[in-house]
């Protein structure tokens, strides 16, 4: 079975080269783009005439529309600032050697933290649902965490997608407190609404889950601040769930 790949991305230049090159075994590449203004389009189209640029509906819609414009029904979706590791890429050719019965397939996702690359906290295995037949799956509408849904068997890969984290503590909190936001309006949208007892007891319970009982304390200072920012992250979701109205 033949596989497109894609894309979406927003002023990724320092990124997507990478996430370019490690596709290129791919039978086809397909580049959204949302107006990017630092030559990210350039660099994607090194590597793909199939670049669109098109105003951001969000992370689900985006990655939707991305898919719609494959010439393939197995779509693997990549985000730019991830890898697709050679053993990875050979396990993905294996499995669509022939016609998989699953309608998709998830992945562990290994991400660098502050210059190392972790098998602890709840920074791995961070599995990913990325390898998909669209005619059986579909990304679900949400603002944040976006995920693919199957009408079928989802089945386990075992090598892993790289992902290339936040170098510093300043960058890595400006991204979790974007995401805390998107997340606290989705719960607010399901009908969760955030109190000081959960405020209270919720980020220190994720930085002890992801520093002991994911042995974090393993990664030495990394993974004492990916923990810690884990618990910020926590702690600023539910803040937000506090005020919104």
């Amino acid at each position: 079975m033949k596989v497109s790949v894609t894309i979406i991305c927003l002023n990724e230049a320092t990124h997507i080269e990478g996430a370019l090159s490690s596709v290129r075994w791919a039978d086809e590449i397909i580049v959204v783009d949302s107006g990017s203004t630092d030559g990210t389009v350039d660099i994607a189209r090194r590597f793909t005439d199939k670049v669109v640029v098109r105003e951001w509906p969000g992370y689900a819609a985006q990655k939707e529309f991305a898919a719609s414009l494959a010439s393939n029904d197995w779509i693997l979706s990549v985000d730019a600032d991830e890898r697709v590791s050679p053993e990875l890429a050979a396990e993905i050719r294996s499995v669509l050697s022939s016609d998989p019965a699953q309608a998709a397939f998830r992945m562990p996702r290994m991400t660098r933290h502050f210059g190392r690359w972790l098998r602890t906290t709840d920074a791995y295995p961070d599995y990913q649902v990325r390898l998909y037949d669209r005619r059986r799956a579909h990304w679900k509408p949400l603002d944040v965490h976006e995920s693919v849904t199957a009408d079928g068997p989802v089945a386990t890969l075992r090598n892993d997608l790289l992902h290339e984290g936040d170098d510093t503590m300043a960058a890595r909190k400006d991204k979790l407190r974007h995401y805390a936001e998107l997340s606290a309006r989705e719960m607010h949208r399901r009908g969760r609404r955030g109190g000081a007892l959960a405020l209270l007891l919720h980020p220190p319970a994720a930085f002890l889950r992801s520093y002991l009982l994911r042995r974090g304390f393993l990664d030495g200072s990394a993974g004492f601040r990916v923990s810690a920012l884990q618990a910020y992250y926590v702690y600023m979701k539910f803040a937000y769930l506090r005020v919104i109205k």
